[in-house]
C-alpha cells in the first residue's frame, strides 16, 4: 500500500498540504533518530476482507483472519507509540497524532488479544478456542487411540498368517486402514480403500473398525462445523472494528511513505524546502544534487558536484552555456526534479532550497523524433515548444535543453532568442541551455536574464561540472572532441577553420573563467583563515576566562586570609581588656563590626570584580569610580592618594588642577581629588541652607526651629523594596537639603542591582539633585550612591 501511495503522489499547489507533509517528514525523522521505528510488516489492502466481515453470516478463512489480525496489531502498535512516545518527543509529534485521529482513542488491543488467544501462528484454531471445540478434539483423540488399538490387534492376527504387507497403520480417505498383500486381500474381511502404485499392496479397513471410523468421521464433521462457527464469530468481531482497521491501514500506508521519505532525507542529507512568499517570489538552490546521479556516483566511489542557482522576481530567466558533457542538462533536470519533489512533500537533496509554487512543469529535454508521426528531431522540438509556449505563464517552470539546435546555426540562434524572449515576456521561470553565442549576448544585454556557465578545465581538457552564475561559458567543442579521442589531424584542421573572432571570444571566456577560479580559491582561503581566527579567538577567550577565574579564586583566598587575621587581632585586643563589662561591650561591638565589614567586603568584591567582568553594570551609567565634579578655584578638596586637604588654586585644563597644601603647590588630576569638602563663601555646613536664602529675601519672615546640626549625611536602605527605599530617601533628601548639606550617601548594597538601578534612575529626575555618582571602593563602591545637591 505504501508503494501505491507513492506511485499516486503528484506535485500539489496546496501550500497548506505541502507544509503539512514536510512537517510530518520532519517528525518521522525525529522518531527514527530516537530509535523508534513503526511496525508495518503486515500492511496490505484489507478493504475487501473488511467489507466481507461486515456481511451478516460471512466467515473469513483462517489465513484471512490471521492477516487482518496482524494488520490490527500493527495499527495498535502505532497508536501505542504515539500515545507513549520517547521522552524527548513527548510534545513534538502533533502532526502524526493529528493524522492518526480516532486511532488514538479506539484501542484495537482487546481485539488482537482475543484473536491471538484462539489462533495459532499458522492460522489454525487452538483447542481452547471454545469449550465445544475442546470437547470434540478430546473425543477425536480417544477415538483415534481406540481405532489404532483395534487395528494393531488385527495386524497381529493377520501377520501370523503372512497376509499383511508390513506392521503399520495408515490413513486413506480420512479412514484408518492396514496394508495387506494383494493376493491375500480376501483373507482379511473388510473394505478395500485403494492400492499402492505397484499394485502389490491394498489398504483394507477391517470390519471391526468400520463403526469406530464412522464415529471418527462424524467427529471430524462436528469439528469442521464448530471451526466454521468460531470463524463466523471472529469475523463478526473484526466487522465491529472494520472502520478503525481500514482507517489504520490507510494511516500506516502514509506512515510507510513518511518513513521512506525520512530515511531518504537522512541518507542524502536533504533539507526541507521552503516556499517564497506571494509578494517576494524566488528560486534558490544551494548545493543541490540529483539523487539518481548521486546514487550512481556513490556506487562508483565518486562524488557528485552540487548545483547552485539563484533567481528572483526581477530575474526569472537563466541561460546556461558551456562545454558538452559539462552538466548543463543535469542542472536543468536537478532543478525540475527538486521543484516537483518539494511540491510533493519530499525533502530535497540540497543545503537550502526555496521555490515559488508552480502550477505547471514544462520541459523540452532530449530527442523526441518519431518515424511513425513523421517528425524529425527539429520538428519534434518545435511541436513541443509550441505546446509549452501556449501553456507557460508566471506560475510555470520552463526547462529547455539545447534550444535552437538541430537546424541551421544562424536560424536556430534567431529562433532561440525569440523563444527565450517570449518566455521572459510571459514572466515564466525558465532555465535554458545553449551553445549559441546570440543567446549569451541576449542574456548579457537583457534585463531580467542571467548568464551562467558550467566550468571547463583547460589543463585537463575536462569539464568541472561547476555552475557559475553571471558569466557565459565557452562550448569548447573542439577540446571535448580531442579529449574523447578524435583523430589529431581532424582536430587541427577544425582549429584552423575557426574565425579570429570566434577564437578571441573563446580565449576571453577561458581567461575569465580562470580568473573566477582563482578568485574562488582565494575566497575559500580567506574563509578558512576567518574560521581559524574565530577558533583561535574562542580558545584565547576560554583560556583568559580560566585565568581570570583562577586569579579571582586566589584573591578571594588572600582576602579571606586577611579577614581572618583581622578578626584574630581584634579578638586578641578585646581579650587584653581587664574590665569585664567593657570587655563584653567591646566584644559585641567588634563582632558587629566584623560582620558588617565582611558583608560590605563581599558586596564590594562582587560588584567590582564579578559584576564588572560579567557586564552586570553594563547599562548603568553611574556605575563608575567616584570622580569629583564641580571643582573650581578656591574649593577645599581632599586628595585621594595623600589623604590631605588642599585648596584649588586654578584649573589647568579639563582633567588637571593646581592645588596648594600649605605653602606647597602641586598639580593633580581630577581622578586624584576624592571629594570637594567646601567652597568659599558657604556656611560651615558646606553651602547656604535654603532657609537662610529665604530669610535674606526682603519682606519674607520665616520662623522655625533651627536645623539639626547632628544630621547624618548617610542613609541605609538595604533590605527595603524599591518603593520603600524611594519613600525613605525622598524624606531624607528633604531634611538634608533644608539643613544645607551639599551631598548625601545612600547605602543600598549590591545584590542583584535592582534597588541600585531603580534609585539612581529616580534620583536623576529629582529636581534638587545635581549629580548621581558611584563612590570609590573605600566608600562603598557599587553598594552605595553619592548624591550632590544643586547650589
Amino acid at each position: 500500500m505504501g508503494r501505491g501511495w507513492l506511485e499516486r503522489l503528484a506535485p500539489s499547489t496546496d501550500r497548506a498540504w505541502i507544509d503539512a507533509q514536510l512537517a510530518l517528514v520532519v517528525e518521522m525523522e525525529l522518531l527514527l533518530g530516537e530509535g523508534a521505528r513503526p511496525t508495518i510488516s503486515s500492511l496490505f489492502d484489507a478493504s475487501t476482507l473488511l467489507a466481507k466481515s461486515r456481511i451478516e453470516g460471512a466467515a473469513l478463512e483462517a489465513d484471512e483472519i490471521r492477516r487482518v489480525v496482524n494488520l490490527a496489531e500493527d495499527v495498535a502498535a502505532w497508536s501505542t507509540l504515539l500515545n507513549d512516545p520517547p521522552q524527548a518527543l513527548a510534545d513534538g509529534l502533533d502532526g502524526l497524532r493529528a493524522m492518526a485521529g480516532e486511532l488514538l482513542t479506539v484501542s484495537l488491543v482487546p481485539l488482537v488479544e482475543s484473536m491471538r488467544a484462539r489462533l495459532l501462528p499458522d492460522g489454525s484454531l487452538t483447542d481452547d478456542a471454545s469449550p465445544e471445540l475442546r470437547r470434540i478434539r478430546r473425543e477425536m483423540e480417544r477415538q483415534q487411540r481406540a481405532i489404532e488399538d483395534s487395528l494393531r490387534s488385527a495386524l497381529r492376527r493377520f501377520s501370523e498368517g503372512g497376509s499383511t504387507q508390513e506392521d503399520v497403520v495408515t490413513i486413506r480417505g480420512e479412514r484408518f486402514v492396514i496394508p495387506v498383500k494383494a493376493e491375500w486381500k480376501r483373507r482379511v474381511p473388510g473394505v478395500v480403500h485403494g492400492s499402492s502404485s505397484s499394485g502389490q499392496t491394498v489398504y483394507v479397513e477391517p470390519l471391526e473398525t468400520i463403526e469406530l471410523n464412522n464415529d471418527l468421521v462424524r467427529l471430524f464433521e462436528e469439528e469442521t462445523a464448530e471451526i466454521h462457527r468460531i470463524f463466523m464469530q471472529m469475523t463478526r468481531q473484526i466487522g465491529q472494528f472494520a472502520g478503525v482497521i481500514q482507517k489504520g491501514s490507510e494511516v500506516l500506508a502514509e506512515v510507510d511513505t513518511l518513513q521512506a521519505r525520512a530515511r531518504f532525507a537522512r541518507e542524502y542529507n536533504c533539507a526541507a524546502p521552503r516556499f517564497a512568499e506571494a509578494g517576494k517570489p524566488e528560486l534558490l538552490l544551494r548545493n543541490a544534487r540529483h539523487p539518481l546521479l548521486e546514487k550512481r556516483l556513490r556506487g562508483e566511489g565518486g562524488r557528485v558536484v552540487p548545483v547552485s542557482i539563484a533567481l528572483s522576481d526581477a530575474e526569472r530567466q537563466l541561460i546556461i552555456s558551456g562545454p558538452n558533457t559539462g552538466g548543463k542538462t543535469v542542472g536543468l533536470k536537478t532543478t525540475g526534479l527538486l521543484a516537483m519533489m518539494a511540491q510533493s512533500g519530499v525533502p530535497v537533496p540540497a543545503d537550502e532550497a526555496v521555490f515559488p509554487i508552480f502550477d505547471a512543469f514544462l520541459a523540452d529535454i532530449g530527442d523526441a523524433q518519431s518515424i511513425e508521426q513523421n517528425l524529425s528531431t527539429f520538428s519534434a522540438h518545435i511541436v513541443n515548444l509550441n505546446r509549452i509556449a501556449a501553456r507557460a505563464d508566471a506560475s510555470s517552470l520552463v526547462l529547455l535543453d539545447e534550444l535552437g539546435s538541430a537546424t541551421d546555426p544562424e536560424e536556430g540562434a534567431a529562433l532561440a532568442v525569440a523563444i527565450a524572449e517570449h518566455f521572459l515576456q510571459a514572466r515564466a521561470w525558465s532555465i535554458i541551455s545553449t551553445h549559441h553565442t546570440s543567446l549569451k549576448v541576449y542574456a548579457e544585454t537583457t534585463d531580467g536574464v542571467i548568464n551562467a556557465a558550467v566550468g571547463f578545465n583547460e589543463q585537463t581538457l575536462a569539464p568541472t561540472y561547476e555552475l557559475r552564475q553571471g558569466v557565459p561559458g565557452a562550448s569548447a567543442g573542439i577540446n571535448i572532441a580531442s579529449r574523447l579521442g578524435l583523430l589529431p589531424e581532424i582536430v587541427a584542421s577544425a582549429r584552423g577553420r575557426l574565425s579570429s573572432q570566434t577564437l578571441d571570444i573563446g580565449c576571453f571566456l577561458d581567461r575569465l573563467h580562470e580568473q573566477i577560479r582563482e578568485v574562488s580559491t582565494e575566497r575559500m582561503k580567506i574563509m578558512q583563515l576567518e574560521a581559524d581566527l574565530r577558533r583561535e579567538r574562542h580558545r584565547l577567550e576560554t583560556e583568559g576566562m580560566k585565568e581570570w577565574r583562577a586569579k579571582v579564586r586566589e584573591m578571594e583566598q588572600q582576602l579571606t586570609s586577611l579577614m581572618k587575621d583581622f578578626e584574630y587581632q581584634a579578638r586578641e585586643t578585646v581579650k587584653a581588656i581587664d574590665d569585664k563589662a567593657a570587655k563584653e561591650k567591646l566584644t559585641k561591638e567588634a563582632e558587629r563590626r566584623i560582620a558588617r565589614l565582611r558583608r560590605e567586603f563581599q558586596e564590594s568584591f562582587n560588584a567590582q570584580v564579578v559584576a564588572r567582568h560579567t557586564g552586570a553594570d553594563k547599562d548603568d551609567a553611574n556605575a563608575q569610580p567616584h570622580v569629583a565634579k564641580h571643582v573650581s578655584a578656591g574649593d577645599t578638596v581632599k586628595l585621594r592618594t595623600l589623604g590631605k586637604t588642599a585648596i584649588v588654586q586654578r584649573q589647568v585644563d579639563e582633567r588637571t588642577f593646581e592645588v596648594a597644601i600649605g605653602p606647597m603647590k602641586m598639580r593633580v588630576s581630577r581622578d586624584e581629588i576624592a571629594e570637594v569638602i567646601h567652597a568659599p563663601g558657604n556656611t560651615a555646613g558646606g553651602r547656604t541652607s535654603p532657609l537662610m536664602a529665604v530669610r535674606k529675601q526682603s519682606g519674607v519672615r520665616v520662623a522655625m526651629a533651627e536645623p539639626d546640626a547632628a544630621i547624618s549625611w548617610e542613609i541605609n536602605v538595604i533590605g527595603r523594596t524599591a518603593d520603600e527605599a524611594q519613600d525613605e530617601v525622598e524624606k531624607f533628601i528633604d531634611r538634608a537639603f533644608l539643613n544645607g548639606l551639599p551631598r548625601i550617601r545612600i547605602v543600598h548594597g549590591t545584590g542583584m542591582g535592582v534597588l541600585r538601578r531603580t534609585l539612581r534612575a529616580w534620583l536623576q529626575r529629582h529636581p534638587q539633585v545635581a549629580s548621581v555618582t558611584e563612590p570609590g571602593q573605600n566608600e562603598g563602591g557599587a553598594g552605595a550612591t553619592v548624591v550632590e545637591f544643586k547650589q
